[in-house]
């Protein structure tokens, strides 16, 4: 009983208290912290995974990329200087490696990728819908999901990067110019281009 009282009372955090917080759980992960190197990976693993995902199209490579991702984190976190938000810099870390990998990987193993059919089919389609939909809305959100998805990879990496930055991550312009290491005014016109490409393409599928 005692204890409930003391989460109930429990103040929020405002965001000095979130910055001071997420500085000491940097400061533990470069100290050589367990327990703060795992707190680290569960506060962003979905986050990282959901972007690469998104970014590659493919569940393994996701998969693969995301524990890339954290070893480079843990490798460079003593040079984070909280020019940014943590997931802010983590975002730069990931989408640098996604833009590499894809480089590599479209060259080599592009026959190979695992398909958005087969991937709900093998583990559900939880990244892309929630578990309280009808079966007709379900299908609706999948086959708009299916059409989207398309649309999103026929995109640059660039322009798709900004895409899912702001529409489906939403970041703000300054959070994805520095995750990306561009200007805010270079953001803007990404956007502009990659949703008039992204409606071009929706209308053609449409007209079918």
């Amino acid at each position: 009983m005692a204890e409930e009282l003391l989460v109930k009372d429990a103040p929020a955090l405002s965001w000095p208290d979130v910055a001071d917080r997420e500085a000491m759980l940097v400061h533990r992960c470069v100290a050589g912290d367990e327990a703060a190197c795992s707190q680290l990976v569960a506060d962003h693993q979905r986050m990282v995974f959901q972007l690469a995902f998104h970014l590659l199209g493919d569940y393994e490579e996701a998969r693969d990329l995301s524990q890339d991702v954290f070893l480079q984190v843990f490798r460079t976190l003593d040079r984070f200087r909280a020019q940014s938000a943590l997931r802010t810099w983590i975002y730069r870390i990931a989408i640098n490696l996604a833009r590499n990998r894809q480089r590599w990987w479209r060259r080599r193993f592009k026959s190979d990728q695992v398909s958005l059919d087969a991937h709900v089919e093998q583990h559900g389609d939880d990244v892309l819908t929630d578990a309280g939909s009808t079966p007709e809305l379900a299908l609706r959100r999948k086959e708009t999901a299916d059409r989207v998805w398309g649309a999103l990879e026929s995109l640059p990496f660039d322009q798709r990067t900004a895409i899912v930055l702001r529409e489906i991550d939403g970041l703000s312009y300054e959070e994805i110019a520095f995750s990306l290491g561009i200007a805010i005014g270079t953001v803007k016109s990404r956007l502009t281009r990659a949703r008039e490409a992204l409606r071009a393409t929706l209308r053609e599928e449409r007209a079918v």
